[in-house]
């Protein structure tokens, strides 16, 4: 195998010093022969798109990435330990991670990122970056960089970034929030303005694609064991297949914005997930909602109790990761998406990693059992 250097990605990385400047390109992995190797997550988007764009459509999505910023041990060891106790849209002296943030911030509009906003997230020590809305590889190719930034920054300000999803139970989880536009012709196809809540038949079938798909898709969007330790009632994440206006556990959520703003947010995605790889099922479900008139049927206004979802019939994401390694490798439509190859491959990575967690002897066993018993 061969990596087949971008062009179009190289950018002088603004960190490093201006004598001897670095650069930084990304690759697409191919074979011997030049052609692009079928598993590479860059390639299954990249044809995933190509599907999309011969039916006429183009996309535009705008992630919103979470993470962490800790501080390290005195040996520089990362920690979960942070001095601040800032909370949603703080500011310094507050904020402790502001002065990190800008710098993150500038930097990537150094790389060329256009950064659309940054603040402090709920939870202490938590911060989220939005990037302008672009081209949906173009954006993939920009979080995979963003991800580096924030990395690199961190630890010149002394501090460990971290894109764990819940690094900490007792507060908010971090995600990556996807909010999708969809145009035809240059039409927002979302937008009908004889509807009273100005959202054509495409907008609901897309979001009923995205809820059908949403359990098979999980392993995608929520890839790792701590992923569904997020997922969970009283921290602001998604659990219930339903979508919404302004309920924090619906999984999808249409924005009030209208006219060419018009769009729909899917909330599952984590910090942790593969952009490539999200954005193709997310594209493909919200597609195969469109052509075959999926209607979402179950929606919500406000957080559900147990015995609401067991009367309204509401179903929930996978509990854990291996919940999510079955619905995965029973479905035949993600297997289309991705390949069968690949499918493969990755859910047997997924299956060691489960069973290596299974094997596992935690601090909360040993904690709860080893006195008592």
């Amino acid at each position: 195998m061969y990596l087949c250097p971008d062009l179009d990605t190289f950018v002088i990385l603004p960190w490093r010093p201006q004598q001897g400047k670095v650069a930084r390109l990304l690759c697409d992995v191919c074979r011997a022969d030049g052609t692009p190797l079928a598993v590479s997550p860059r390639e299954i988007l990249k044809k995933t798109i190509e599907k999309v764009e011969k039916e006429g459509y183009t996309f535009q999505i705008d992630p919103e990435c979470e993470f962490f910023l800790f501080h390290t041990d005195d040996n520089g060891v990362p920690t979960t330990v942070t001095h601040e106790k800032a909370g949603y849209l703080d500011v310094s002296p507050v904020d402790l991670g502001e002065n990190a943030r800008r710098d993150i911030v500038l930097n990537l509009e150094d790389m060329g990122i256009e950064v659309e906003s940054s603040h402090h997230e709920t939870a202490p020590a938590q911060h989220e970056v939005d990037f302008k809305y672009g081209e949906v590889r173009t954006i993939a190719d920009r979080i995979m960089s963003f991800k580096m930034t924030v990395r690199t920054i961190a630890k010149r300000h002394g501090l460990h970034a971290t894109f764990m999803p819940k690094p900490r139970a007792e507060v908010n989880g971090s995600g990556m929030h996807i909010h999708f536009s969809l145009f035809k012709d240059g039409r927002n196809v979302f937008v009908n303005p004889g509807n009273p809540q100005e959202l054509s038949e495409e907008a609901y079938y897309f979001v009923g694609g995205l809820l059908a798909h949403s359990k098979e898709m999980a392993l995608i969007t929520n890839p790792i064991v701590n992923s569904y330790k997020r997922l969970v009632p009283g921290y602001e994440a998604p659990t219930e297949l339903t979508w919404t206006k302004n309920n924090q556990n619906s999984l999808v959520r249409i924005p009030g914005s209208r006219g060419m703003e018009t769009r729909i947010e899917l909330r599952s995605p984590d910090a942790a997930a593969n952009p490539y790889l999200v954005f193709a099922v997310c594209l493909a479900a919200g597609l195969d909602g469109i052509n075959k008139k999926i209607y979402p049927t179950k929606s919500s206004s406000r957080e559900l109790s147990e015995t609401d979802q067991k009367t309204m019939k509401i179903e929930n994401l996978p509990g854990n990761l291996n919940e999510a390694i079955d619905y995965f490798e029973q479905s035949d439509w993600i297997k289309e998406v991705l390949g069968t190859e690949f499918c493969k491959e990755y859910a047997a990575a997924k299956k060691k990693e489960w069973l290596r967690y299974t094997r596992e002897i935690s601090a909360w066993e040993i904690e709860e059992y080893l006195y008592r018993i």
